[in-house]
Protein backbone atom coordinates (compact mmCIF):
# COMPACT_ATOMS: atom_id res chain seq x y z
CA UNK A 1 0.00 0.00 0.00
CA UNK A 2 1.52 3.37 -0.97
CA UNK A 3 2.20 5.78 2.12
CA UNK A 4 0.66 8.96 3.24
CA UNK A 5 3.37 10.87 1.83
CA UNK A 6 2.70 8.75 -1.80
CA UNK A 7 -1.01 9.12 -1.55
CA UNK A 8 -0.43 12.84 -1.49
CA UNK A 9 0.97 13.10 -5.09
CA UNK A 10 -0.60 12.89 -8.05
CA UNK A 11 -0.17 8.90 -9.95
CA UNK A 12 1.45 9.66 -13.14
CA UNK A 13 -1.37 8.99 -15.51
CA UNK A 14 -5.21 8.89 -13.94
CA UNK A 15 -7.99 7.59 -16.51
CA UNK A 16 -11.65 8.43 -15.19
CA UNK A 17 -14.84 7.42 -16.31
CA UNK A 18 -13.56 6.05 -19.67
CA UNK A 19 -15.94 5.03 -22.18
CA UNK A 20 -15.78 4.58 -25.75
CA UNK A 21 -18.01 3.54 -28.63
CA UNK A 22 -17.70 2.15 -31.89
CA UNK A 23 -21.09 2.53 -33.56
CA UNK A 24 -23.15 1.65 -31.59
CA UNK A 25 -21.17 -0.99 -29.74
CA UNK A 26 -19.88 0.04 -26.28
CA UNK A 27 -16.51 -1.62 -26.03
CA UNK A 28 -15.32 0.62 -22.63
CA UNK A 29 -17.83 1.72 -19.89
CA UNK A 30 -17.06 4.25 -17.37
CA UNK A 31 -12.93 2.89 -16.71
CA UNK A 32 -11.36 4.30 -14.16
CA UNK A 33 -7.18 3.56 -14.13
CA UNK A 34 -4.28 4.90 -12.56
CA UNK A 35 -0.43 4.58 -12.52
CA UNK A 36 1.94 5.62 -10.06
CA UNK A 37 5.44 6.61 -10.40
CA UNK A 38 7.93 3.50 -9.83
CA UNK A 39 5.30 0.66 -10.27
CA UNK A 40 4.30 -2.25 -12.37
CA UNK A 41 0.30 -1.99 -13.05
CA UNK A 42 -0.80 -5.01 -14.63
CA UNK A 43 -4.02 -4.63 -16.58
CA UNK A 44 -5.31 -7.84 -16.98
CA UNK A 45 -8.40 -9.52 -18.42
CA UNK A 46 -9.75 -11.62 -21.15
CA UNK A 47 -9.36 -11.02 -24.77
CA UNK A 48 -11.89 -8.66 -25.68
CA UNK A 49 -12.36 -7.68 -22.56
CA UNK A 50 -11.07 -3.56 -23.41
CA UNK A 51 -7.56 -3.71 -22.27
CA UNK A 52 -5.92 -2.70 -25.69
CA UNK A 53 -9.02 -0.19 -26.11
CA UNK A 54 -8.03 1.45 -23.23
CA UNK A 55 -4.38 1.93 -23.97
CA UNK A 56 -4.79 2.75 -27.38
CA UNK A 57 -6.38 5.62 -25.73
CA UNK A 58 -3.66 6.86 -23.70
CA UNK A 59 -1.36 6.37 -26.05
CA UNK A 60 -3.37 8.88 -28.64
CA UNK A 61 -4.76 6.24 -31.06
CA UNK A 62 -8.43 6.80 -29.83
CA UNK A 63 -9.30 10.60 -29.34
CA UNK A 64 -13.05 10.23 -29.80
CA UNK A 65 -13.78 9.08 -26.16
CA UNK A 66 -15.70 10.19 -23.01
CA UNK A 67 -14.00 10.92 -19.63
CA UNK A 68 -10.95 12.38 -18.82
CA UNK A 69 -6.91 11.71 -18.57
CA UNK A 70 -4.68 13.73 -16.28
CA UNK A 71 -0.72 13.50 -16.44
CA UNK A 72 0.91 14.11 -13.61
CA UNK A 73 -2.02 16.04 -12.35
CA UNK A 74 -2.59 17.81 -15.58
CA UNK A 75 -5.73 17.44 -17.90
CA UNK A 76 -4.72 16.23 -21.56
CA UNK A 77 -6.50 14.29 -24.34
CA UNK A 78 -3.85 13.25 -27.00
CA UNK A 79 -4.93 13.33 -29.91
CA UNK A 80 -2.33 11.16 -31.94
CA UNK A 81 0.25 8.74 -31.16
CA UNK A 82 3.35 11.59 -31.37
CA UNK A 83 0.93 13.94 -28.98
CA UNK A 84 1.03 11.00 -25.82
CA UNK A 85 4.91 10.33 -27.26
CA UNK A 86 5.42 14.40 -26.27
CA UNK A 87 3.80 13.65 -23.00
CA UNK A 88 6.21 10.76 -21.76
CA UNK A 89 3.93 8.05 -23.09
CA UNK A 90 5.87 4.93 -24.40
CA UNK A 91 3.48 1.90 -25.82
CA UNK A 92 5.34 -1.44 -26.80
CA UNK A 93 2.36 -3.08 -28.86
CA UNK A 94 1.53 -6.58 -29.08
CA UNK A 95 1.57 -6.15 -32.79
CA UNK A 96 5.07 -5.19 -34.13
CA UNK A 97 5.46 -1.42 -35.07
CA UNK A 98 8.89 -2.27 -36.89
CA UNK A 99 9.18 -2.09 -40.80
CA UNK A 100 10.55 -4.67 -42.16
CA UNK A 101 12.39 -3.63 -45.42
CA UNK A 102 14.57 -1.12 -42.86
CA UNK A 103 17.59 -1.86 -41.03
CA UNK A 104 17.39 -1.73 -37.27
CA UNK A 105 19.28 1.98 -36.97
CA UNK A 106 16.55 3.39 -39.20
CA UNK A 107 13.86 1.93 -37.28
CA UNK A 108 14.68 2.89 -34.04
CA UNK A 109 14.76 6.51 -35.86
CA UNK A 110 11.90 6.23 -37.69
CA UNK A 111 9.91 9.49 -37.71
CA UNK A 112 12.46 11.39 -36.02
CA UNK A 113 15.51 11.10 -38.25
CA UNK A 114 18.71 12.56 -37.07
CA UNK A 115 19.77 15.84 -39.67
CA UNK A 116 22.68 18.05 -40.61
CA UNK A 117 21.95 20.61 -42.73
CA UNK A 118 18.44 18.57 -44.42
CA UNK A 119 20.26 15.52 -44.81
CA UNK A 120 19.76 12.39 -42.42
CA UNK A 121 23.22 11.47 -41.12
CA UNK A 122 23.28 7.85 -40.98
CA UNK A 123 26.38 7.78 -39.00
CA UNK A 124 25.08 9.32 -35.97
CA UNK A 125 21.59 7.51 -36.24
CA UNK A 126 23.75 3.95 -36.72
CA UNK A 127 25.93 4.69 -33.71
CA UNK A 128 23.38 5.90 -31.48
CA UNK A 129 21.57 2.45 -32.30
CA UNK A 130 24.46 0.27 -31.37
CA UNK A 131 24.82 2.43 -28.00
CA UNK A 132 20.80 1.52 -27.63
CA UNK A 133 21.27 -2.42 -28.29
CA UNK A 134 24.49 -2.42 -26.01
CA UNK A 135 22.31 -0.68 -23.16
CA UNK A 136 19.50 -2.99 -23.64
CA UNK A 137 21.97 -5.95 -23.91
CA UNK A 138 20.84 -6.69 -27.44
CA UNK A 139 23.70 -8.84 -29.92
CA UNK A 140 22.22 -7.26 -33.29
CA UNK A 141 24.13 -5.68 -36.48
CA UNK A 142 22.02 -2.17 -36.47
CA UNK A 143 22.97 -1.97 -40.61
CA UNK A 144 20.79 -5.11 -40.76
CA UNK A 145 17.31 -5.68 -42.29
CA UNK A 146 14.74 -6.43 -39.37
CA UNK A 147 12.96 -9.05 -41.64
CA UNK A 148 16.08 -11.03 -41.82
CA UNK A 149 15.93 -11.07 -37.81
CA UNK A 150 14.05 -13.62 -35.82
CA UNK A 151 11.18 -12.45 -33.86
CA UNK A 152 12.19 -12.83 -30.35
CA UNK A 153 15.22 -10.35 -31.65
CA UNK A 154 12.30 -7.95 -33.66
CA UNK A 155 10.60 -7.90 -30.65
CA UNK A 156 13.36 -6.81 -28.29
CA UNK A 157 14.22 -3.89 -30.92
CA UNK A 158 10.10 -3.39 -30.88
CA UNK A 159 11.18 -2.67 -26.72
CA UNK A 160 14.56 -0.92 -27.04
CA UNK A 161 12.50 1.77 -29.75
CA UNK A 162 10.19 2.62 -27.40
CA UNK A 163 12.75 3.03 -24.35
CA UNK A 164 14.62 5.03 -26.81
CA UNK A 165 11.87 8.38 -26.46
CA UNK A 166 13.15 8.43 -22.43
CA UNK A 167 9.34 7.96 -21.69
CA UNK A 168 7.78 8.79 -17.72
CA UNK A 169 4.76 6.08 -18.44
CA UNK A 170 5.78 3.20 -20.45
CA UNK A 171 2.48 0.37 -21.59
CA UNK A 172 3.98 -3.29 -22.24
CA UNK A 173 1.07 -5.09 -24.16
CA UNK A 174 2.80 -8.99 -23.93
CA UNK A 175 5.82 -8.08 -24.28
CA UNK A 176 7.64 -11.28 -23.30
CA UNK A 177 5.25 -13.46 -26.13
CA UNK A 178 8.04 -14.42 -28.62
CA UNK A 179 11.42 -14.18 -25.96
CA UNK A 180 13.01 -16.87 -24.43
CA UNK A 181 13.77 -17.52 -20.73
CA UNK A 182 17.35 -15.54 -20.51
CA UNK A 183 15.72 -12.64 -22.88
CA UNK A 184 12.58 -12.66 -19.87
CA UNK A 185 15.20 -12.11 -17.62
CA UNK A 186 16.65 -9.24 -18.90
CA UNK A 187 13.31 -7.64 -19.44
CA UNK A 188 12.46 -8.14 -16.30
CA UNK A 189 15.66 -6.39 -14.90
CA UNK A 190 15.08 -3.08 -17.40
CA UNK A 191 11.85 -3.29 -15.63
CA UNK A 192 13.40 -3.22 -12.17
CA UNK A 193 15.85 0.16 -13.58
CA UNK A 194 12.75 1.57 -14.98
CA UNK A 195 10.74 1.61 -11.66
CA UNK A 196 14.23 2.90 -9.91
CA UNK A 197 14.13 5.57 -12.22
CA UNK A 198 10.87 6.52 -11.17
CA UNK A 199 8.45 5.28 -14.31
CA UNK A 200 4.81 3.81 -14.24
CA UNK A 201 4.65 0.84 -16.00
CA UNK A 202 1.05 -0.36 -17.56
CA UNK A 203 2.15 -4.08 -18.16
CA UNK A 204 -0.54 -6.39 -20.28
CA UNK A 205 0.37 -10.45 -19.82
CA UNK A 206 -1.99 -13.80 -19.64
CA UNK A 207 1.02 -15.10 -17.91
CA UNK A 208 0.29 -15.45 -14.71
CA UNK A 209 3.72 -16.14 -13.26
CA UNK A 210 4.95 -13.33 -14.83
CA UNK A 211 1.80 -11.60 -13.35
CA UNK A 212 2.67 -12.72 -9.72
CA UNK A 213 6.23 -11.95 -10.33
CA UNK A 214 6.31 -8.37 -11.13
CA UNK A 215 2.93 -6.86 -10.26
CA UNK A 216 3.16 -4.26 -7.89
CA UNK A 217 -1.10 -3.94 -7.84
CA UNK A 218 -3.54 -5.29 -10.52
CA UNK A 219 -6.99 -3.71 -12.21
CA UNK A 220 -8.78 -6.42 -14.24
CA UNK A 221 -11.08 -5.75 -16.69
CA UNK A 222 -14.47 -7.64 -18.18
CA UNK A 223 -16.63 -7.16 -21.12
CA UNK A 224 -14.92 -3.49 -21.26
CA UNK A 225 -16.23 -2.94 -17.30
CA UNK A 226 -13.92 -2.24 -14.65
CA UNK A 227 -13.72 -5.19 -12.44
CA UNK A 228 -11.63 -4.58 -9.78
CA UNK A 229 -8.24 -3.58 -8.37
CA UNK A 230 -5.77 -3.89 -5.41
CA UNK A 231 -2.03 -4.90 -4.53
CA UNK A 232 -1.47 -8.25 -5.73
CA UNK A 233 0.03 -9.14 -2.89
CA UNK A 234 -3.82 -9.33 -2.08
CA UNK A 235 -4.52 -10.87 -5.12
CA UNK A 236 -4.00 -14.76 -4.94
CA UNK A 237 -4.30 -16.34 -8.98
CA UNK A 238 -7.40 -18.54 -8.06
CA UNK A 239 -9.09 -14.80 -7.37
CA UNK A 240 -7.48 -12.88 -10.32
CA UNK A 241 -8.69 -15.49 -13.03
CA UNK A 242 -12.24 -15.85 -10.90
CA UNK A 243 -12.69 -11.36 -11.89
CA UNK A 244 -11.09 -12.73 -15.27
CA UNK A 245 -13.54 -14.45 -16.41
CA UNK A 246 -16.32 -14.40 -13.87
CA UNK A 247 -16.64 -18.09 -13.00
CA UNK A 248 -13.63 -20.07 -10.79
CA UNK A 249 -11.74 -22.55 -13.26
CA UNK A 250 -10.83 -25.31 -11.23
CA UNK A 251 -8.20 -26.78 -13.12
CA UNK A 252 -6.48 -24.84 -15.38
CA UNK A 253 -4.41 -27.82 -17.46
CA UNK A 254 -7.35 -30.33 -18.01
CA UNK A 255 -4.87 -32.75 -19.54
CA UNK A 256 -6.37 -35.96 -19.72
CA UNK A 257 -4.65 -39.86 -19.80
CA UNK A 258 -3.97 -40.47 -23.81
CA UNK A 259 -5.37 -43.73 -24.98
CA UNK A 260 -2.11 -44.09 -27.28
CA UNK A 261 -2.01 -45.59 -30.51
CA UNK A 262 0.17 -47.33 -32.96
CA UNK A 263 3.15 -44.74 -34.02
CA UNK A 264 2.52 -41.81 -36.04
CA UNK A 265 5.57 -40.34 -36.84
CA UNK A 266 9.03 -41.02 -36.92
CA UNK A 267 12.44 -39.24 -37.72
CA UNK A 268 15.41 -40.27 -37.37
CA UNK A 269 18.63 -38.15 -38.16
CA UNK A 270 16.58 -35.77 -39.28
CA UNK A 271 19.12 -32.22 -40.25
CA UNK A 272 17.98 -28.60 -41.36
CA UNK A 273 20.75 -26.66 -43.16
CA UNK A 274 21.27 -23.59 -42.14
CA UNK A 275 21.70 -20.41 -44.57
CA UNK A 276 24.69 -19.67 -46.17
CA UNK A 277 27.63 -22.74 -47.72
CA UNK A 278 29.64 -22.73 -44.13
CA UNK A 279 26.42 -22.29 -41.63
CA UNK A 280 26.13 -24.68 -39.21
CA UNK A 281 22.61 -26.95 -39.35
CA UNK A 282 20.09 -25.20 -37.69
CA UNK A 283 18.61 -28.87 -36.55
CA UNK A 284 21.63 -31.59 -36.44
CA UNK A 285 20.17 -35.05 -36.17
CA UNK A 286 16.86 -35.05 -34.77
CA UNK A 287 15.43 -38.83 -34.21
CA UNK A 288 11.94 -38.64 -32.35
CA UNK A 289 8.57 -40.11 -32.71
CA UNK A 290 4.99 -39.80 -31.68
CA UNK A 291 1.98 -41.99 -30.96
CA UNK A 292 -1.53 -41.26 -32.23
CA UNK A 293 -3.31 -40.11 -29.45
CA UNK A 294 0.11 -38.51 -27.56
CA UNK A 295 1.26 -35.25 -26.85
CA UNK A 296 5.25 -35.06 -27.13
CA UNK A 297 6.38 -31.39 -26.45
CA UNK A 298 9.58 -29.64 -28.31
CA UNK A 299 11.37 -27.55 -25.43
CA UNK A 300 14.54 -25.27 -25.92
CA UNK A 301 15.64 -21.42 -25.64
CA UNK A 302 15.85 -19.40 -28.66
CA UNK A 303 17.77 -20.17 -31.32
CA UNK A 304 17.00 -24.14 -30.34
CA UNK A 305 16.15 -25.20 -33.84
CA UNK A 306 12.63 -26.47 -32.19
CA UNK A 307 10.65 -24.01 -35.00
CA UNK A 308 13.04 -25.27 -37.66
CA UNK A 309 12.40 -28.86 -37.30
CA UNK A 310 8.34 -28.47 -37.50
CA UNK A 311 8.91 -26.25 -40.47
CA UNK A 312 11.04 -29.15 -41.56
CA UNK A 313 8.75 -31.98 -41.17
CA UNK A 314 6.13 -29.83 -43.11
CA UNK A 315 8.39 -29.55 -45.89
CA UNK A 316 8.30 -25.49 -45.90
CA UNK A 317 12.50 -25.61 -45.74
CA UNK A 318 12.55 -26.77 -49.20
CA UNK A 319 14.61 -29.57 -50.02
CA UNK A 320 17.79 -29.33 -49.28
CA UNK A 321 16.43 -31.27 -45.41
CA UNK A 322 17.70 -34.56 -44.97
CA UNK A 323 17.09 -37.76 -42.50
CA UNK A 324 14.53 -40.40 -42.49
CA UNK A 325 10.73 -39.34 -41.99
CA UNK A 326 8.15 -42.08 -41.87
CA UNK A 327 4.35 -41.55 -41.18
CA UNK A 328 2.37 -44.63 -39.99
CA UNK A 329 5.42 -46.52 -40.45
CA UNK A 330 5.53 -45.69 -44.61
CA UNK A 331 8.85 -43.47 -45.30
CA UNK A 332 7.90 -40.41 -46.68
CA UNK A 333 9.86 -37.58 -48.31
CA UNK A 334 7.97 -34.23 -48.07
CA UNK A 335 8.93 -31.92 -50.46
CA UNK A 336 6.30 -29.03 -49.78
CA UNK A 337 3.39 -27.67 -47.34
CA UNK A 338 1.18 -29.23 -50.09
CA UNK A 339 2.70 -32.48 -50.14
CA UNK A 340 2.49 -32.04 -46.22
CA UNK A 341 -1.08 -31.27 -46.37
CA UNK A 342 -2.11 -33.84 -48.56
CA UNK A 343 -0.67 -36.73 -45.97
CA UNK A 344 -2.91 -35.45 -43.21
CA UNK A 345 0.06 -33.20 -41.68
CA UNK A 346 -0.52 -30.11 -40.81
CA UNK A 347 1.42 -26.94 -38.79
CA UNK A 348 -0.25 -24.17 -36.68
CA UNK A 349 2.75 -21.39 -36.84
CA UNK A 350 3.62 -19.22 -33.90
CA UNK A 351 2.66 -15.92 -35.54
CA UNK A 352 -0.65 -16.20 -36.37
CA UNK A 353 -0.78 -12.62 -37.64
CA UNK A 354 2.34 -12.93 -39.65
CA UNK A 355 2.04 -16.99 -41.00
CA UNK A 356 -1.32 -18.22 -39.63
CA UNK A 357 -3.61 -16.10 -41.22
CA UNK A 358 -5.00 -13.27 -43.55
CA UNK A 359 -6.19 -11.12 -41.29
CA UNK A 360 -8.32 -8.92 -43.72
CA UNK A 361 -10.25 -11.46 -45.25
CA UNK A 362 -13.03 -13.46 -43.51
CA UNK A 363 -13.56 -15.89 -41.02
CA UNK A 364 -15.07 -18.22 -43.64
CA UNK A 365 -12.34 -17.83 -46.33
CA UNK A 366 -9.36 -18.39 -43.56
CA UNK A 367 -11.20 -21.39 -41.81
CA UNK A 368 -11.32 -23.39 -45.58
CA UNK A 369 -8.50 -21.56 -47.09
CA UNK A 370 -6.13 -25.43 -46.32
CA UNK A 371 -9.05 -27.54 -48.11
CA UNK A 372 -10.16 -25.34 -50.69
CA UNK A 373 -9.20 -28.16 -52.97
CA UNK A 374 -11.63 -30.79 -51.31
CA UNK A 375 -14.08 -27.92 -50.87
CA UNK A 376 -13.95 -26.99 -54.39
CA UNK A 377 -15.02 -30.08 -57.08
CA UNK A 378 -13.75 -29.81 -60.36
CA UNK A 379 -11.89 -26.66 -59.15
CA UNK A 380 -14.90 -24.38 -58.63
CA UNK A 381 -15.42 -22.56 -55.47
CA UNK A 382 -19.01 -23.38 -54.06
CA UNK A 383 -19.48 -20.42 -51.17
CA UNK A 384 -22.39 -22.47 -50.08
CA UNK A 385 -20.09 -25.95 -49.28
CA UNK A 386 -17.73 -23.21 -47.76
CA UNK A 387 -19.89 -21.89 -45.33
CA UNK A 388 -21.26 -25.29 -43.82
CA UNK A 389 -17.61 -26.20 -43.87
CA UNK A 390 -16.82 -23.23 -42.07
CA UNK A 391 -19.94 -22.95 -39.42
CA UNK A 392 -19.59 -26.67 -38.35
CA UNK A 393 -15.84 -25.97 -37.41
CA UNK A 394 -16.27 -22.83 -35.80
CA UNK A 395 -19.27 -24.73 -33.54
CA UNK A 396 -17.15 -27.50 -32.85
CA UNK A 397 -14.19 -24.41 -31.50
CA UNK A 398 -16.43 -22.73 -29.92
CA UNK A 399 -15.66 -19.54 -32.08
CA UNK A 400 -17.24 -16.32 -31.19
CA UNK A 401 -17.54 -14.35 -33.73
CA UNK A 402 -20.49 -11.84 -34.65
CA UNK A 403 -20.52 -13.44 -38.19
CA UNK A 404 -18.49 -15.58 -40.04
CA UNK A 405 -18.45 -12.73 -42.60
CA UNK A 406 -16.67 -10.48 -40.50
CA UNK A 407 -12.39 -10.09 -40.80
CA UNK A 408 -10.35 -12.08 -38.85
CA UNK A 409 -8.99 -8.90 -37.52
CA UNK A 410 -12.02 -7.87 -35.74
CA UNK A 411 -11.78 -10.69 -33.54
CA UNK A 412 -10.33 -10.75 -30.30
CA UNK A 413 -6.76 -12.58 -30.17
CA UNK A 414 -8.27 -15.68 -28.22
CA UNK A 415 -11.11 -16.30 -31.54
CA UNK A 416 -8.58 -15.60 -33.78
CA UNK A 417 -6.36 -18.06 -32.97
CA UNK A 418 -9.79 -20.31 -32.97
CA UNK A 419 -9.89 -19.74 -36.99
CA UNK A 420 -6.08 -20.44 -36.98
CA UNK A 421 -6.59 -23.71 -35.51
CA UNK A 422 -9.78 -24.45 -37.28
CA UNK A 423 -8.22 -23.49 -41.08
CA UNK A 424 -6.14 -26.85 -39.63
CA UNK A 425 -9.02 -28.91 -38.20
CA UNK A 426 -10.99 -28.21 -41.13
CA UNK A 427 -8.12 -30.45 -43.39
CA UNK A 428 -8.80 -33.49 -40.74
CA UNK A 429 -5.34 -33.92 -39.98
CA UNK A 430 -3.52 -37.10 -38.96
CA UNK A 431 -0.43 -34.97 -37.45
CA UNK A 432 -0.80 -31.69 -35.74
CA UNK A 433 2.41 -29.34 -35.35
CA UNK A 434 1.55 -26.72 -32.87
CA UNK A 435 4.12 -23.91 -32.37
CA UNK A 436 3.08 -22.05 -29.80
CA UNK A 437 -0.43 -22.95 -29.19
CA UNK A 438 -1.62 -20.36 -26.56
CA UNK A 439 0.45 -17.72 -27.49
CA UNK A 440 -0.94 -14.08 -26.22
CA UNK A 441 -4.31 -15.54 -25.72
CA UNK A 442 -6.00 -15.29 -22.07
CA UNK A 443 -6.68 -18.09 -19.22
CA UNK A 444 -10.28 -19.06 -20.04
CA UNK A 445 -9.23 -19.34 -24.07
CA UNK A 446 -6.40 -21.27 -23.04
CA UNK A 447 -8.03 -23.76 -21.21
CA UNK A 448 -10.23 -24.06 -24.22
CA UNK A 449 -7.45 -24.69 -26.29
CA UNK A 450 -6.00 -27.68 -23.98
CA UNK A 451 -9.20 -29.20 -24.05
CA UNK A 452 -9.41 -28.58 -27.55
CA UNK A 453 -5.64 -31.14 -27.43
CA UNK A 454 -7.48 -33.42 -25.11
CA UNK A 455 -10.56 -33.95 -27.65
CA UNK A 456 -8.13 -34.47 -30.65
CA UNK A 457 -5.81 -37.12 -28.86
CA UNK A 458 -9.19 -38.71 -27.80
CA UNK A 459 -9.81 -38.61 -31.50
CA UNK A 460 -5.87 -40.38 -32.41
CA UNK A 461 -4.31 -37.32 -33.45
CA UNK A 462 -0.72 -36.75 -32.85
CA UNK A 463 0.66 -33.77 -31.52
CA UNK A 464 3.97 -32.48 -31.62
CA UNK A 465 3.98 -29.17 -29.56
CA UNK A 466 6.23 -26.25 -29.21
CA UNK A 467 5.48 -23.98 -25.88
CA UNK A 468 7.79 -21.67 -23.99
CA UNK A 469 5.76 -21.97 -21.10
CA UNK A 470 6.84 -24.02 -18.19
CA UNK A 471 4.00 -25.03 -16.83
CA UNK A 472 1.74 -25.80 -19.58
CA UNK A 473 4.83 -27.90 -21.10
CA UNK A 474 4.68 -29.75 -17.90
CA UNK A 475 1.10 -30.78 -17.49
CA UNK A 476 0.09 -30.78 -21.20
CA UNK A 477 2.81 -32.89 -22.34
CA UNK A 478 3.07 -36.81 -22.34
CA UNK A 479 6.61 -36.64 -22.97
CA UNK A 480 9.39 -33.57 -23.20
CA UNK A 481 11.81 -33.26 -25.44
CA UNK A 482 14.53 -31.00 -25.37
CA UNK A 483 16.70 -29.01 -28.14
CA UNK A 484 19.97 -27.12 -27.63
CA UNK A 485 21.44 -25.40 -31.19
CA UNK A 486 19.87 -27.49 -32.83
CA UNK A 487 20.56 -30.92 -31.52
CA UNK A 488 18.33 -33.12 -28.88
CA UNK A 489 20.02 -33.32 -25.49
CA UNK A 490 17.00 -34.88 -23.53
CA UNK A 491 14.03 -36.60 -23.40
CA UNK A 492 11.56 -37.13 -21.01
CA UNK A 493 8.21 -38.59 -19.57
CA UNK A 494 5.63 -36.67 -17.90
CA UNK A 495 6.73 -38.27 -14.60
CA UNK A 496 10.39 -37.61 -14.82
CA UNK A 497 10.15 -34.29 -16.32
CA UNK A 498 11.17 -31.03 -13.93
CA UNK A 499 11.03 -27.66 -14.65
CA UNK A 500 15.23 -27.47 -13.76
CA UNK A 501 16.39 -30.80 -15.98
CA UNK A 502 14.53 -29.42 -18.87
CA UNK A 503 16.35 -25.84 -18.46
CA UNK A 504 19.65 -27.63 -18.02
CA UNK A 505 19.00 -29.40 -21.10
CA UNK A 506 17.89 -26.38 -22.72
CA UNK A 507 21.50 -24.90 -21.86
CA UNK A 508 23.21 -27.41 -23.49
CA UNK A 509 23.91 -29.24 -20.42
CA UNK A 510 24.70 -32.84 -21.63
CA UNK A 511 22.07 -35.28 -19.83
CA UNK A 512 21.64 -38.52 -19.56
CA UNK A 513 18.99 -39.46 -22.46
CA UNK A 514 15.56 -40.69 -20.85
CA UNK A 515 13.00 -42.49 -21.96
CA UNK A 516 14.36 -42.49 -25.78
Amino acid sequence: MPTESEQNVPPLVQMTGITKRFGHVTVLHEVSFDVRAGEVHVLAGENGAGKSTLIKILAGVHSDFEGAIEIEGKPVRPASPLEANALGVAVIHQELSLVPSMSVADNIFLGRSVTHGGFVSDRVQRDASRDLMARFGINVDVDQLVEDLPIATQQLIEIAKALSHEAKIIVMDEPTSALSAPEVEKLFGLIAQLKERGCGIVYISHKMEEIERIADRITVLRDGRFVGCDDASALPVRKIINWMVGRDIEQQFPRHTPGLGSERLRIEDFTVPGEGRHARPVVDGASLHVRAGEIVSLAGLQGSGASELLWGIFGARGRNDSGRVLLDGAPLAIRSPHHAISNGIALLTNDRKATGLVLSMSVIANAVMADLPRLSPLGLRSPAREMLAADRTAERLNLRAASLQMEVNELSGGNQQKVALAKWMQTEPKLLLLDEPTRGIDVGAKREVYQLMNDWTARGIAILMITSELPELLAMSDRIVVMHRGRITAHYTREEATADAIMEAAMGRQMETMSA
